[in-house]
């Protein structure tokens, strides 16, 4: 190891760390005096940011013997990825907003190992595929024509907006024996406000934001957030959560779990909203799931040991 690197790479990432904060604030110092001098045209720039999904060159390595595969959709093309064998009951993998299809790669292998095909793919304006301004309705369309495609699916594990999805697909009619939700939201009206207000935009901007996608999409915010129309479907899930989850919180996957009769929730401790996704218990949890062994999971996941101080 170059010890030398070590602090020159902390120093790098305090820049990198400095300048996002600097241009974060001066972001929403300009949302703040627009929305009020100039409520339409803020309205409009909060849409593009709303439904534009972060694009960063992926850090996660595709697991390995993986075919590479496009799939078509309305958005355009769909980059997919599978493993296993091709008549093997198969699982789709779906990664939330701003992220990439290999996030959910540490499930990949012991799905395999358990005889399961697995398919994961970057969603609509993500990763590999095309795309620029999408939202959850592009994200469910997606799903679709990958299990037009590659289904059907014996199961689904999908990540925060990515579990949103899976629930609203499978309200929509699209058929997955099991789920897993993990870090899951269960309101977009709560997501539109928690957004509002970290951008700094007005209540009556962030209305006009709402009525512009729900016009675009045809579809209301309100009609989404009917998360108690899962109740219906009698869809065996597991939810799996972290108490300290920043970007979701845990309170979210409660109530969804009450609209899912006879689901099982997790909660973790220390792994926030996206280290769960690599935890081997939390892998192990879900993978157990999928394949029907669910009879002794656990309700908690306890905290992982804290290294020993070095003096």
């Amino acid at each position: 190891m170059n010890t030398l690197a070590l602090p020159f790479s902390r120093l790098n990432s305090t820049i990198v760390r400095i300048a996002m904060q600097t241009a974060f604030a001066t972001t929403r110092s300009y949302f703040n005096v627009i929305s009020r001098l100039r409520p339409e045209l803020a309205g409009r720039q909060a849409e593009r940011l709303f439904t534009t999904p972060p694009r960063h060159p992926s850090r996660h390595p595709a697991p390995a013997a993986a075919r590479r595969e496009t799939v078509l959709s309305e958005a355009g093309q769909i980059a997919v990825w599978q493993a296993g064998p091709a008549h093997a009951p198969a699982v789709l993998l779906v990664h939330g907003w701003g992220g990439v299809g290999a996030q959910l790669g540490s499930f990949v292998a012991p799905l395999l190992a358990r005889g399961y095909r697995v398919v994961w793919f970057d969603h609509p304006g993500h990763g590999a595929s095309d795309g620029r301004q999408v939202a959850l309705p592009d994200l469910v369309r997606g799903m679709a024509a990958i299990d037009a495609t590659c289904g059907p699916f014996a199961a689904a594990i999908g990540h925060s907006l990515g579990a949103a999805a899976i629930g609203l697909a499978l309200r929509g009619g699209q058929r997955v024996p099991r789920i897993v939700l993990i870090g899951a939201p269960a309101s977009m009206n709560d997501h539109i406000r928690h957004f509002a207000k970290h951008l700094g935009i007005t209540a009556s901007v962030r209305d006009a934001l709402r009525r512009r996608i729900e016009t675009r999409y045809g579809r209301g915010f309100d009609d989404i957030d009917r998360i108690e129309e899962l109740k219906a479907l009698g869809v065996p899930a597991l939810l799996i959560h972290d108490a300290g989850d920043r970007h979701v919180r845990f309170a979210d996957s409660v109530r969804l779990a009450a609209c899912l009769e006879g689901s099982q929730l997790i909660r973790t401790h220390g792994l926030g909203h996206f280290r769960v996704l690599r935890n081997p218990q939390v892998v192990d949890a879900a993978t157990r799931f999928v394949a029907g062994d669910n009879a002794a999971l656990p309700a908690e996941l306890p905290p992982l040991p804290r290294p020993a101080p070095i003096y």
